[in-house]
């Protein structure tokens, strides 16, 4: 791995290309476990506690997710290993029905290997505090949650930000920095047109913190941080997925058919309920259909 030097080429990547190029998806493998009922509850219970706990989106918002295109960027590691990321987050964004970026586009998933990930992540938050946290609603978590991430002592951090958009329109659906506020269209007590789109997220990854993990591993838990916004602490223990992955190094995890029903599920879902609680709970339903039928679903949790 290059040397800490590469805080300035991550300063550069946030307005630039991406160093490594993409592969053409293969779709994945899940990894197929023993039926189990998670923590003795009943399948929709335990959905609806793991979607509760582990989706994060900005206060009052509902969960965001990326629109049709992703490209996934890696800076600071070898070419093979940068590749090797890529590769692998790319393969699980097309598998569910997204278009991972051709090779010298722009990325919009940024992975960030360091072996000083304190320091890297002051560095980059204060030189770019607008790209962390925009000055619109319902872009990003809280200034409190931005320190957070930056002196989190875990082996990966991750920072998502996002926009709701008029579904009908693609326009911001918010106002931004002076600019007029918005029109919205196509309101209804029950049913909204907005909705929460990703635009980047940074993942900096702490190599020194990544003892017995396979690039296979790590490769899948960016996946699943990067294609949702996922709660830094969310308490997954008692559920098969792979957020588990830096409290069970011995265990293999990789993304489990329990993480591509939640990723499924929140790629299908219609998300225009008024509620926010009320977009995860399609999530939960679509999901709850994913983990019933068998044809999708070999393990029931």
């Amino acid at each position: 791995m290059p040397g800490f030097a590469g805080i300035g080429l991550a300063l550069a990547v946030l307005g630039a290309q991406p160093q490594s190029i993409q592969s053409t998806p293969q779709g994945p493998t899940a990894t197929v476990l023993e039926d189990v009922v998670v923590n003795g509850r009943p399948l929709r219970e335990a959905i609806d506690a793991f979607v509760d706990d582990v989706t994060d989106p900005p206060r009052g918002r509902g969960p965001a997710r990326w629109d049709r295109n992703v490209c996934v960027g890696t800076v600071n590691l070898r070419r093979d290993a940068a590749q090797a990321l890529n590769d692998r987050v790319s393969e699980i964004a097309g598998s569910i029905g997204l278009e991972p970026g051709e090779p010298g586009c722009q990325a919009n998933i940024l992975i960030i290997a360091t072996d000083d990930a304190a320091a890297l992540t002051s560095a980059l938050t204060q030189a770019r505090p607008r790209a962390f946290r925009p000055g619109y609603s319902g872009a990003s978590q809280s200034r409190e949650a931005l320190e957070s991430f930056r002196t989190s002592n875990k082996p990966v951090r991750w920072w998502p930000v996002s926009v709701p958009v008029d579904r009908n329109t693609g326009q911001v659906a918010v106002r931004l920095p002076g600019q007029a506020p918005p029109v919205i269209e196509g309101r209804g007590l029950t049913r909204t047109s907005v909705t929460n789109r990703l635009l980047r997220t940074f993942v900096i990854v702490d190599m020194g913190q990544l003892q017995n993990i396979s690039y296979r591993q790590l490769g899948d838990f960016i996946a699943m941080v990067s294609l949702a916004q996922i709660d830094p602490d969310a308490d997954a223990t008692g559920f098969q997925t792979v957020l588990n992955l830096f409290s069970n190094r011995e265990g293999g995890l990789v993304l489990t058919d329990w993480d591509y029903a939640y990723l499924r599920a929140l790629y299908d879902a219609e998300l225009n309920a008024r509620a926010p609680n009320g977009q995860l709970g399609e999530v939960g339903s679509i999901m709850e259909r994913d983990r019933r039928n068998p044809d999708r679903s070999p393990e029931t949790p």
